[in-house]
């Protein structure tokens, strides 16, 4: 059984799933750094990312600089369009090759782009972290000290809030604390267990 999860940036979807993952032992694939895979040195995505956006793109590492080109898709939607016909079925495949591995009772596919990718097509339930969309932008602002006119054009790009919530099978609310989130998920890593082994429905 898999199990999606997604939220939209600064919603917290890495202390969801790094609960499930270290109290729990369930196996995580994470969209966020399959995308960094395909985009290695050496990879034919960098390449092309490079010959479609020039050096400014690369560090002096050799490795993508994501800031700039982050900078440069956010800004043209044209390109951002590209660059994800470009990455997603990459990423794709990274992620159906790493959930076949997994031994866990059921496996979290974490994606930010869950349904905007059509990944929420690959899992059996849809998980959404659900956080008010002020609470996204302070808490963005303060993790990546960016402007708050890029969060809001990566929230735009995302899918709403409301979208979200339409595909969600469950919901963790994290406007609290993180006890309280954590109550949340034990309760969930209960009922998935249960689903998992046929025991409801």
């Amino acid at each position: 059984m898999i199990i999606g999860l997604t939220g939209g940036i600064g919603s917290g979807k890495s202390a969801v799933s790094l609960r499930f993952a270290v109290k729990h032992g369930i196996h995580v694939v994470d969209a966020d750094l399959k995308s960094r895979v395909v985009v290695e040195p050496g990879r034919p995505a960098l390449q092309a990312i490079v010959d479609r956006f020039g050096d400014a793109v690369v560090q002096s590492s050799g490795e993508l600089d994501r800031a700039a080109l982050r900078e440069r898709v956010f800004r043209d939607p044209q390109e951002r369009l590209w660059l994800e016909g470009l990455l997603h079925p990459l990423i794709r495949e990274e992620i159906v090759t790493d959930l076949a591995s997994a031994t866990s009772p059921y496996a979290l596919l974490v994606s930010p782009l869950l349904v905007e990718s059509g990944q929420h097509r690959m899992t059996d339930r849809v998980l959404v972290v659900d956080v008010s969309e002020e609470t996204q932008l302070m808490r963005t602002a303060l993790r990546d000290n960016v402007p708050q006119q890029q969060i809001k054009a990566i929230m735009q790009a995302q899918a709403s809030r409301e979208e979200r919530l339409k595909h969600a099978h469950d919901i963790v609310s994290n406007d609290q604390d993180l006890a309280a989130l954590h109550k949340q998920v034990d309760a969930l890593h209960q009922q998935y267990l249960k689903l998992a082994r046929g025991e409801i429905q």
